[in-house]
């Protein structure tokens, strides 16, 4: 009798492949080929679960923003928005190992996705959950902040957030997850007294 396979299960074997294929050897080696070999099976097969080489990035890019999803619906909330913030937003930042391959893989993607117009379309949307994110933290932190502020604040965490997983990547020698940590914790500190004024807040430039 043949074997069954669990056909989500190896999906996701496949997107692993392609993640440890990226990290190795860059995205643009990626192929279906490339992807098969790396599993340990014949393109043939590969092509049972994925139709494109698209097909494949897509799925694997969208598995990179479901494991941080998870991740971080799992996380115990403190009543306090400050510590809160600071245990879900460093779920975003590459801290071990895991979180490592899949912010490699995530910049590669990211890059990928200026000549990839599906993988742009993922990209947008996790930007732009994000962005969301870091709204909705600015509004628990600084819940007393006009709009003008609220905007500037958004803009300021987010960047936040996400250059500091490119330099992450770019540069992990230096970037290493202590300092990471650093930044972020002091960047919510002052976003903190700054709730508490107890230090004058950022206004946009010109108002």
């Amino acid at each position: 009798m043949p074997k069954m396979v669990d056909r989500d299960q190896r999906r996701q074997e496949l997107a692993h492949a392609v993640w440890r294929v990226i990290r190795r050897d860059g995205v643009e080696h990626a192929s279906v080929r490339a992807v098969a070999r790396e599993a340990g099976l014949s393109p043939g097969s590969l092509r049972h679960y994925f139709g494109s080489q698209s097909d494949l990035l897509v799925f694997a890019m969208r598995m990179v923003m479901e494991r941080v999803e998870s991740r971080v619906a799992a996380l115990p909330r403190p009543e306090d928005p400050l510590p809160a913030a600071k245990l879900v937003l460093a779920e975003l930042l590459p801290l071990d190992d895991e979180r490592r391959a899949e912010n490699e893989v995530w910049v590669a993607f990211t890059a990928r996705a200026l000549v990839d117009s599906e993988l742009r379309v993922l990209r947008d949307e996790a930007y732009d959950r994000l962005r969301e994110a870091s709204d909705r933290w600015v509004m628990r932190l600084l819940p007393e902040a006009g709009p003008d502020l609220r905007w500037v604040e958004t803009e300021r965490l987010f960047a936040l957030i996400d250059g500091l997983a490119i330099h992450a990547a770019t540069r992990p020698e230096m970037v290493t997850p202590e300092r990471l940590t650093a930044v972020l914790e002091a960047h919510l500190d002052r976003v903190g007294l700054e709730a508490a004024g107890l230090t004058p807040p950022h206004s946009p430039r010109g108002s």
